[in-house]
Order: C-alpha cells, then sequence, then structure tokens
C-alpha cells in the first residue's frame, strides 16, 4: 500500500511591508515592499525580509516617471504576499529590513 499522499499545511499568517520614504524632489515615493510568515513556534525569533520595488519596462517609461514623480507601484498588497504572477513583473532589489517577533 502507497503511502497517502502529504497535504502541505497552509502557510499561515503574514505580514506585508510597504517601505515609502521621500526622493530627490520631496515626493513620497515607495523605498520597498517585502513580506514574512510569522513563526509559530513559541520564543524569539528574527527574520530578515528582502525589500524590492517594481521598475518601469521602458525608457519611455523610466523618464515619464523621472519627470512626473510617480514610480511604479502595487495597488494591492496581496501582489507582494502571494507572489502569483508576480514573475511577469519587472522588480529590483531594494535592501534589507529585520523584523523580531516575541511569540507566545
Amino acid at each position: 500500500v502507497p503511502p497517502a499522499p502529504v497535504t502541505p499545511c497552509p502557510p499561515g499568517p503574514q505580514i506585508v511591508l510597504s517601505v515609502y520614504g521621500p526622493d530627490f524632489f520631496g515626493h513620497d515615493v515607495v523605498r520597498g515592499y517585502g513580506a514574512v510568515h510569522v513563526p509559530f513556534v513559541p520564543g524569539r525569533h528574527k527574520r530578515t525580509i528582502a525589500m524590492f520595488v517594481p521598475d518601469s519596462t521602458s525608457r519611455l517609461q523610466q523618464l515619464t516617471s523621472w519627470f512626473t514623480g510617480r514610480r511604479p507601484e502595487f495597488t494591492d498588497p496581496r501582489v507582494v504576499a502571494q507572489g502569483e504572477g508576480r514573475e511577469v513583473t519587472k522588480v529590483r532589489s531594494q535592501g534589507f529590513v529585520t523584523v523580531s517577533f516575541n511569540i507566545m
């Protein structure tokens, strides 16, 4: 008798980060997006989250966004949390954020 297929556990709750800050002209622009799963195990946990930003797909879009101060950004945080469909979105790395959890 073959073993029963293993059904993966749902990943559980996540924290989605959207970090904003001023650009050279003082416009409030996105500095990075990232997501991390909240640990289930009691104790202190430290997680480093890789941050990324959406990138313009053409030189014309890059130039237009530079002049207008409007850079590409996600309107739905589920894009960051799920990652589904993000493989067709051009993104670039934007550093890291470290988060500490104290789970009871």
